[in-house]
């Protein structure tokens, strides 16, 4: 059979996600602490629940043009739904932009460490991935960047904030990529908890995407959903060669719950927020600890003292997930998502005990 499968794909890495918790609470006794998702430690709406228990429609299929999502997050973002289109996940989204622009050979920056489904999805499609590693500090390198383009280059992708640094990219350097007349994704999955945005920039830009997603603020990880706002041209055509009822009944009700609801979700950000400022200076303390500033619901650390992965294993073994990359460009580095007070004081406790 391997014969019949596209070579490039045999020796692909796949993507490396987070295990349930329904697996992790099977390893333990009582609740898992987890906080390697970046997942919202609070859930969903309580409208949520019970949209979905009154919905009647489960057996007909939903509708492919999106258009009460589009209704609702045309209000939510300012902008008209013609630049609107959903995705299940962010990652279809990524993946249809990459089916849209990329022929076999043709590059897509990226610029780590960052989000693996870029890589992930272009190899899929058949495209080569360009890295540019961030800076020191986890900035993007815009010289380099700019190096590297080719007439092969199709795709630039940046997060901001970005996973799992937390940082920003600034306007002035996403204008400059806009400006190369590549296509320029700006995943914006935490936008809600940095509240910084480059989606106005999109509608005087025909190449600039930005995306976002309902897993983390809302609550909705498990629903799959996500959104882009894109050029209205760029949007036409994903809506033509998108799958046509890829987002689910359920999703679609959740949705519109959630967005009804926005004052609720408003104040579980607040509390995150809050949280990961009390998280950040709690691992400060820590002096084995070096812990970056972040605008995500997540905390990075490089570990000064001793083995990053071995913290990972030592924790897991209590009952706490937090977030180990097993390459080499993270090796010395834990991530670990912002959870609930008492969730982040269990946490500290366990980390001064190991060290």
């Amino acid at each position: 059979m391997k014969k019949l499968i596209r070579p490039a794909l045999i020796t692909m890495k796949s993507y490396t996600p987070i295990e349930p918790v329904e697996i992790l609470s099977q390893r333990i006794q009582g609740r898992p602490i987890k906080l390697d998702g970046n997942e919202n430690p609070y859930g969903c709406s309580p409208r949520v629940y019970q949209d979905l228990s009154k919905y009647p429609y489960y057996h007909i299929y939903p509708d492919p043009e999106q258009r009460k999502l589009k209704q609702a997050l045309e209000e939510y973002t300012g902008l008209n739904r013609d630049y609107i289109v959903c995705g299940s996940g962010s990652d279809e989204l990524i993946d249809l932009i990459l089916r849209l622009f990329l022929s076999p050979g043709n590059e897509v920056i990226n610029c780590p460490p960052t989000f693996g489904m870029y890589t992930f999805s272009t190899e899929v499609c058949g495209g080569k991935v360009v890295d540019i590693p961030r800076d020191n500090h986890f900035a993007i390198d815009m010289e380099r960047i700019k190096n590297a383009l080719s007439k092969r280059t199709k795709v630039i992708f940046i997060a901001s904030p970005n996973n799992p640094s937390g940082d920003l990219v600034k306007q002035q350097d996403i204008i400059e990529l806009v400006n190369s007349e590549r296509i320029v994704v700006v995943d914006e999955a935490y936008f809600e908890f940095s509240n910084v945005t480059m989606a106005n920039l999109v509608p005087d830009y025909p190449n600039l995407i930005v995306l976002r997603t309902f897993s983390k603020w809302a609550g909705l990880a498990g629903l799959r959903i996500g959104y882009g706002i894109f050029p209205p041209e760029i949007a036409a055509f994903l809506m033509r060669i998108k799958q046509p009822y890829n987002i689910n009944a359920a999703a679609e009700v959740a949705v519109l719950a959630s967005l009804a609801d926005i004052d609720y979700h408003r104040g579980n950000i607040a509390k995150i927020i809050a949280e990961r400022e009390r998280l950040f200076d709690k691992l400060n303390e820590l002096e084995w600890l070096d812990s970056y500033p972040s605008q995500a619901n997540f905390v990075l650390c490089r570990v000064l003292k001793g083995s990053a992965k071995e913290i990972w294993h030592r924790l897991r073994n209590k009952g706490i997930f937090i977030r180990y990359f097993d390459s080499q460009i993270l090796s010395d580095y834990i991530r670990i998502s912002v959870g609930k007070p008492e969730d982040t004081d269990t946490l500290v406790k366990a980390l001064r005990n190991i060290c």
